[in-house]
This record gives C-alpha cells, sequence and structure tokens, in this order.
C-alpha cells in the first residue's frame, strides 16, 4: 500500500511540473510512450519517425546511446536539429543499476521534452514511507549497531524543492529510445577515429567494422572512456588531461528484491534511501522500480592505486566481508547479496575545455564523476538541454564553434564544480575529513546545505545565456 499511495503522490503532486513551459521553438508533437507504459498511455500512436531533413542546417553525429546521448537526441527533435546516434553495441543497453535523479534533473527534462517528464512519474520511485517526500536520504552509521551506542537514530537531508526520486536504468533508457526515432540509430557502430575537415564543416567518423560516416559535427556522449575525449583535449593542448582518473575507491554494486532487502536489513533500515558512513566506507540504499527492489552501492575507499587491467575485478566473498570488516553484520549480508565484483571508480577531476573545432564533449565523456552527490545523470540531462538548445539556433555551419564556446562557458564550470565536490563529499562519507571526522551531527548539518547550489540552479537562466552568448559571437562568423 506504501508503494501505491508514493507513486500516486508524486504523479499528483508533479502533474504540474510536466507542463514546465519550453520555448517556443521546442513546441512539436511528442512521440509515443515507452513499451511498458504503452497501453495505458500511447497505444494508438505510430513509432516515431525521423524527418528526411527538417530543414536543418547541420546535421550532429552523437556518439553513445546513454542517458546523455538519447537525451541529447530527444532535444535535437524538439529543436529541428538533424542527428544520427552512433552506438557501438548492438542493440540498446537493457543493463543497469539505479539511477537518482534530483529537482534539477527533472526540471530539465521538462524542459527537453514535458513528454519524457511525464512518462519519468510512471517507472520512479520514492521513500515508501509516505512522511518521507523531501527527504533526499538518512544518515546513519555503518558500524555495528548503526550508531544506536552513540544515542544516534537516522537522521534526514534533503530541501523542501527536493522529492526523493530514482529509477532503474534501464527503465530510463526505455522512456528514453521510446521517444527516438528507430531510423535515427545505427548499431554495431564503434568509433575508432574522427577526422575534422573544419574548413569544409564535416566530419568524417571510421567505425571498428570498417565503415564510414559523415557529418557536420560530432558530439561524444560515449562515457567516461569514450574516445571522443582524446580528439577534442589532444589538439586542444591537453592531453595530459584525456585519461580518466581513479577516484581513490572502488564499488560493489547489487540490486536485490526489496522484500529481500527488509529480510536482511530489517524492515525499518530498507524501503527508504539511506546513507551508512564510517571510517573508508560508504553504503548507500534506496528503492527503484517502483519499490519492488532496493539498489546497493557500497563504496571501499583505498589510498592504493587501482593496478588490475580491467574497471572491474572479482574476489572472493571473504575479501568482500574484509573490505567491510568493522561494518553492522546486517549491512555487510545486504553487501554480500552482490556479485563479488569491485567496480573502479573513476573521474575525470579536469577537463579544461568541452570542444574542438567541430566536435564537442557531453555527459561522462566531459565530467565523469563519483556517485556521491547522485548528479552523474543529471549533468548528463542539463548538458542535453543546454546544447539542443543552442543548436537549434546555428543557421550556418560555421556557426558551430561559437555555439560550443556557448555552451562551454555555461555547462563546465558548474559540470566541473559537481566532479571536485562529489570527490569531496565522499571523503566526508567515509570520515577522512579532518573537519567533520565520524561527527555525524556535523556531516547532516553540510548534507542539508551543500546540495542546494545543485537543487535549484536556474536552468532557464541558463538557457537565456547560452543563447545571448552564442548571438554575441556569431556576429563575428
Amino acid at each position: 500500500m506504501g508503494i501505491i499511495l508514493s507513486r500516486l503522490r508524486r504523479l499528483l503532486g508533479r502533474s504540474s511540473s510536466a507542463e514546465t513551459a519550453v520555448p517556443a521553438q521546442q513546441q512539436q508533437p511528442s512521440a509515443k510512450s515507452a513499451e511498458s507504459v504503452e497501453s495505458a498511455t500511447t497505444a494508438s500512436k505510430p513509432s516515431p519517425t525521423l524527418s528526411p531533413a527538417a530543414k536543418s542546417p547541420i546535421h550532429i553525429a552523437i556518439v553513445g546511446s546513454g542517458i546523455g546521448g538519447l537525451s541529447l537526441a530527444v532535444g535535437c527533435l524538439r529543436n529541428n536539429v538533424s542527428f544520427t546516434i552512433y552506438e557501438s553495441a548492438l542493440q540498446y543497453s537493457v543493463i543497469g543499476a539505479g539511477v537518482g535523479l534530483g529537482p534539477n534533473a527533472l526540471r530539465a527534462m521538462a524542459l527537453i521534452s514535458p513528454e519524457l517528464r511525464a512518462l519519468y512519474d510512471t517507472i520512479s520511485s520514492g521513500n515508501l514511507s509516505q512522511d518521507k517526500l523531501h527527504v533526499a536520504m538518512e544518515a546513519m552509521y555503518a558500524e555495528p549497531g548503526f550508531g544506536e551506542k552513540r544515542g544516534w537514530t537516522p537522521q534526514p537531508f534533503g530541501a523542501p524543492c527536493y522529492e526523493r526520486t530514482s529509477a532503474h536504468r534501464a527503465d530510463l533508457l526505455n522512456i528514453l529510445t521510446s521517444q527516438v526515432p528507430k531510423n535515427a540509430v545505427q548499431f554495431n557502430k564503434r568509433v575508432t577515429n574522427i577526422k575534422q575537415f573544419p574548413n569544409e564543416g564535416r566530419v568524417e567518423l571510421s567505425f571498428a567494422d570498417g565503415t564510414t560516416a559523415t557529418a557536420t559535427a560530432v558530439i561524444g556522449c560515449d562515457g567516461v572512456k569514450g574516445a571522443s575525449r582524446a580528439v577534442v583535449l589532444g589538439p586542444a593542448g591537453f592531453p595530459d588531461e584525456i585519461a580518466p582518473v581513479f577516484a581513490g575507491k572502488y564499488a560493489y554494486r547489487s540490486i536485490v528484491p526489496m522484500a529481500k532487502a527488509q529480510e536482511v536489513l530489517g524492515a525499518e533500515y530498507a524501503g527508504d534511501a539511506k546513507c551508512f558512513n564510517g571510517p573508508d566506507v560508504n553504503v548507500m540504499t534506496y528503492p527503484i522500480s517502483s519499490g519492488t527492489e532496493c539498489n546497493i552501492v557500497a563504496c571501499k575507499f583505498t589510498d592504493k592505486p587501482w593496478t588490475h587491467p580491467l574497471w572491474t575485478h572479482r574476489v572472493t566473498e571473504e575479501e568482500v566481508r574484509a573490505d567491510f570488516a568493522d561494518v553492522d553484520d546486517r549491512l555487510v549480508a545486504l553487501i554480500a547479496c552482490a556479485e563479488p565484483v569491485q567496480w573502479a571508480l573513476h573521474h575525470h577531476i579536469q577537463t579544461s575545455v568541452y570542444y574542438h573545432g567541430l566536435v564537442c564533449l557531453l555527459g561522462d565523456s566531459a565530467h565523469a564523476t563519483t556517485p556521491h552527490q547522485a548528479s552523474g545523470a543529471g549533468m548528463s540531462i542539463e548538458d542535453a538541454l543546454i546544447l539542443s538548445h543552442v543548436l537549434g539556433a546555428v543557421e550556418d555551419w560555421r556557426e558551430l564553434p561559437a555555439a560550443f564556446a556557448a555552451y562551454d562557458e555555461v555547462r563546465r564550470p558548474r559540470a566541473q564544480k559537481i566532479v571536485r565536490t562529489s570527490q569531496e563529499l565522499g571523503a566526508m562519507y567515509a570520515c577522512q575529513d579532518p573537519q567533520y571526522g565520524d561527527n555525524m551531527g556535523k556531516i547532516v548539518k553540510n548534507l542539508n546545505e551543500r546540495f542546494l547550489w545543485i537543487w535549484e540552479h536556474d536552468l532557464e537562466a541558463d538557457m537565456a545565456t547560452v543563447r545571448s552568448r552564442f548571438q554575441e559571437a556569431r556576429k563575428g562568423v
């Protein structure tokens, strides 16, 4: 019953947010809904198709079909920007873990597409407790007893502007792909080279299958290890920034049935989002899949380098338990539900520019971050909003560098601050910050303040700024 009431409250309470005003040039017929809700929402609608050119003066190659690339594609559709998505996999990804979106990300989604925002409400999950709508998480000690010996009880952090919402990544990708025309996507296209012809207004992409493609510009949405990053930062004079940096931690990830989580952890500690903190550890648990599943991210911090050839490393169950030796047995048992695989966490702590010539970066390829502020996916959606908005104003390919420069000016300072402050918060969670130590009261006070600049950001002002900067720069083109 709690799950149903939570879903109804969000749908009713957010009905106005899905109607968020969108600039006039974005108003176009929406595409069909996701397959998971098709029968209830758009059973009579045909599949979306990409119009031949829509009189677009440019054609964009979007490399990668993750959250950022797909959000950009939806934004391009609504701004009459022609595009093709090139995805290295054989099909859209159907795997993944939980994704948390803050109010800033949800506003960005609504500004990109009100229908997409409404669809998100059909797949999202909040806290199961009815009185915790505005609670991001509850802070706990990870130690045995969860801090009871200290007299500690779960303490919430959040804000009135915040509504707890998260989703399974596969569900989010499903609603995004439902909005993208099938004829706008090419699969099994792993990029091996990107060559610019800036004086001709074209970029040539080469793929592992031996084929090539040409576009006016390339938007690299190919993730933290994507090839597009080198194409931008190398020629721009920042080769030392190309490679992602190990963030000093690895994670164990899992999704378990909520009933199992409540059985292992206890009903009072599972069902609502929790943040368990202790020396060199941080464990996040929160509901997804309409509250039927629990997403778990258990981070272990280390001062040693990551020396394994891959970013995933299988270990024994004994090694998992050793990583969390000083953690409550109930939480260790929940972590043990995961495959004993360490996922090395990397980020782009420094990125001096997001574009070079006719190639531009978006999402993790630009600013991969650690998960501590739950802002990685949200930043990708914000990127997509701002970039698609300014691309919609381009009237000639020669204006593209000016558009990319305006996007870089608006997005890079905010996104890179996310990367830095997420790393700082990780240290606080792991009791490594000498200013806070293991004083959970001081940590919670900080948590109730530190997210506001992220959540309350004025995206409409960013849209106006990027358009203004572009209009100023294009005068010299």
